[in-house]
């Protein structure tokens, strides 16, 4: 799996964020529209296109779009 390909398929649910505002060390808990809707869909997207579960304890540890993506990488 690719960051990049991971990158863009998280910044596509931030709907009024442009994509180059989002990388790696992206702190996406600072994003203006993140909200509990929004970390839903990240584990809905991560489920639905890499197949993996992350629960909602994993998803309130991790600050960046790196920590979610090695949390994926981890299961897959």
């Amino acid at each position: 799996m690719e960051i990049q390909e991971f990158i863009k398929n998280f910044a596509s649910l931030f709907e009024e964020t442009p994509l180059n505002e989002f990388e790696e060390k992206t702190r996406f808990r600072d994003l203006e529209n993140w909200d509990s809707m929004v970390a839903l869909s990240i584990m809905a997207m991560v489920d639905e296109i890499y197949k993996v579960k992350i629960s909602p304890n994993e998803m309130k540890q991790a600050s960046t779009i790196r920590d979610i993506f090695d949390v994926v990488n981890a299961k897959k």
